[in-house]
């Protein structure tokens, strides 16, 4: 289901300037404006404090409003969860309990080992202090292995952007306690106690950083719930609600596998490993990675690893003198790995790819080991899987013909795809050649989707060519419900889209860190969406898993009058709010499509922070399978019934 992006837009003042204004303003030269004033006096050195308050982008991403998953609201909730986390992977403390009191403010108690009680203050509020640079800073052995945080910010963090924080640690009868208001220390308590060895974190979020914001307790619950998945053992409790799992990454193929299994899932778990995958009647290969509990949606080392692992395992158990190529072995391939790991290297500090390129062999023969032993041990599974791959093979040959006749067909019309104005950088090319200015823009590439020629040609002219690219479709796609394979080599339109994406022959080459549907509020541009929707789940599902598939939010109103500046509204609720302040000057304007958005005003709804997205994600793949069938497939007369029994 869809979820918002980010936060509310801040309600401007009414001597603000329309966005136009600002947009297409004249620039001054210095004899108009006045000299402009830049010497020793204009240089600021900032505290850690004061530049995590200007600049929280930085630490927590975009602060939103709690309505998206990505929001920085969620970011401070898992700092604190992590480090209780943590706690459970050096074997202290195997209940966590997290309140959500009526004020917002959340409650994270652990029962490890909790902070040093001398070392506390310095933890929540001096930057880069903190127990998990090991041996690197004492020559002790290290307090944490494998551990998810190792920056030292993290409950920083959380403190210097809350309006209320409070600490406490408990360690052996005795305890200690610091609270903060806005980041700044207000008490510190010492003392005897009687509570069992942990920590307490308490956090209001301040309003002067997130505004008018909320926790949704669904996102709350499924972050835990992916906890529990991940650490067994581990009880998490959310306001009275339990969350555990005795088979791990068995229990989360279970929940999230889009059609059944051919065989039982297969699984295995080490002290550093645990996958679990199993084939399905689907074409598509579709993944879950994990490094440290920390969900990596663009794979990385430990994924690749793992799929050569697979590969290598079941040929080294096939006939003799037969290889089975590697799109035939991962073909319906569903599977999830899991790796602890000490010092783990991200791409960025999203942390979304593993890059320790060098433990690549020993998963890949780890995970080659552990299939040859089992399936050694289950032949009715072996069966079954040189069954599907025999079958991959016969389809594979089939549309290698259909797939030469449509790169010919691209190539007689053109190398270039007609429909896309590219961006410079893309997702699939960071690498170390690149500066990090040029990574920031690969991490955060945007595909636009547009619904016709007008949107896109708004798109066009406000987009960030640097990052942001833009795909003009005719119309409605076709209907791909129901569709075989093929259809994406005889469909020019729907070829050229997956030309665009880059993923052909596999999701690492996706070319965009974000895939966005920017279509009219309106009945045909909720057909297109709800159609492109349908042909990534069933061509594409793992751009979904991954969280890379989006819906641009548009405004359906601006509310203005000839005294303040106009606001965008997203909802009628906040059309009549914003009529109300404006009183009887208030003029209404509704936006239909995206084409009726003036270029001077589109800028701001597709750039910075105030663009507004909707995650697309998978809550339970096969329950949305059926559900995806009954809306888009061939059932027109029991949809008709649904629909009139829904009228009355």
């Amino acid at each position: 289901m869809p979820q918002a992006e980010n936060s509310q837009r801040p309600p401007q003042s009414a001597d603000a300037p329309a966005p136009e204004d600002l947009l297409f303003s004249q620039e001054k030269t210095p004899s108009e404006a006045g000299a402009a004033h830049y010497d020793e006096d204009s240089i600021r050195s900032l505290n850690p404090l004061e530049h995590m308050r200007k600049r929280p982008s930085m630490y927590i991403g975009a602060p939103g409003n709690g309505d998206h998953n990505d929001d920085g609201l969620y970011v401070l909730f898992k700092e604190v969860v992590d480090n209780s986390i943590d706690e459970f992977l050096m074997g202290y403390g195997r209940r966590i309990v997290v309140t959500l009191a009526q004020d917002k403010t959340v409650t994270i108690r652990d029962y490890g080992r909790g902070i040093p009680l001398g070392k506390l203050r310095e933890c929540v509020s001096q930057i880069n202090t903190g127990g998990k640079y090991g041996e690197e800073a004492s020559g002790k052995p290290v307090a944490f292995s494998a551990s998810i945080g190792m920056n030292g910010v993290g409950l920083k963090a959380v403190n210097f952007l809350s309006q209320n924080f409070v600490a406490t640690s408990f360690r052996n009868g005795q305890m200690a306690r610091v609270t903060s208001c806005e980041g700044k220390l207000i008490q510190k308590e010492k003392g005897e106690t009687g509570e069992s060895n942990g920590t307490c974190i308490s956090f209001l979020p301040s309003r002067q950083i997130f505004g008018d914001f909320h926790f949704d307790q669904k996102l709350l619950e499924r972050r835990l719930q992916h906890y529990a998945w991940l650490n067994i053992g581990l009880t998490l409790e959310f306001n009275g609600k339990k969350f555990y799992s005795r088979r791990g990454l068995l229990d989360l193929l279970e929940n999230k596998m889009e059609s059944e299994p051919l065989y039982p899932p297969i699984h295995y778990r080490s002290s550093t490993l645990e996958f679990a995958f199993c084939h399905t009647n689907s074409a598509n290969e579709n993944y879950y990675s994990f490094v440290n509990t920390q969900f990596t949606n663009d794979g990385g080392t430990h994924l690749t690893a793992f799929r050569e692992g697979v590969v290598k395992g079941i040929n080294e158990l096939a006939p003799k003198d037969k290889t089975y190529d590697p799109e035939d072995v991962r073909a319906g391939l569903f599977g999830a790995v899991s790796l602890r790991l000490n010092n783990p290297k991200f791409e960025a500090q999203t942390k979304h790819k593993l890059c320790n390129y060098e433990i690549r062999g020993a998963v890949a023969n780890e995970v080659k080991n552990a299939l040859v032993q089992f399936l050694y041990k289950n032949p009715e599974a072996k069966a079954a899987i040189f069954e599907k791959l025999a079958k991959n093979e016969s389809i594979r040959k089939e549309i290698q013909n259909i797939r030469k006749g449509a790169k010919e067909l691209a190539a007689k019309s053109s190398l270039k795809i007609q429909k896309l104005r590219d961006c410079k950088f893309h997702l699939n090319e960071t690498d170390s050649r690149r500066k990090p200015e040029e990574k920031a823009f690969c991490q955060n590439s945007m595909l636009f989707l547009t619904e016709g020629d007008s949107a896109a040609g708004s798109v066009v002219q406000n987009r960030d060519a640097q990052h942001q690219a833009v795909f003009a479709l005719k119309g409605k796609v076709f209907n791909c419900c129901n569709a075989s394979r093929e259809v994406l080599y005889r469909h020019e339109e729907l070829y050229c889209v997956m030309r665009a994406l880059g993923t052909e022959d596999t999701m690492e080459n996706l070319r965009y860190a974000k895939v966005i549907i920017a279509t009219d509020a309106d009945p045909d541009g909720y057909h297109i969406r709800n159609l492109l929707i349908t042909f990534f789940l069933r061509f594409f599902p793992q751009l979904l898993s991954a969280e890379h598939l989006f819906i641009l939010e548009t405004p359906l109103f601006r509310v203005r009058s000839k005294s303040k500046a106009p606001v965008y509204c997203y909802s009628e609720e906040e059309r009549d709010k914003a009529v109300k302040a404006m009183g009887k000057e208030a003029e209404i304007t509704r936006f239909k499509g995206l084409g009726e958005i003036s270029p001077k005003e589109f800028g701001q709804f597709i750039r910075g922070e105030d663009i507004r997205l909707q995650l697309v994600t998978l809550e339970n793949a096969r329950k949305l399978d059926g559900f995806v069938n009954f809306l888009m497939g061939a059932n027109p007369p029991s949809r008709k019934e649904y629909i009139l029994r829904r009228l009355q």
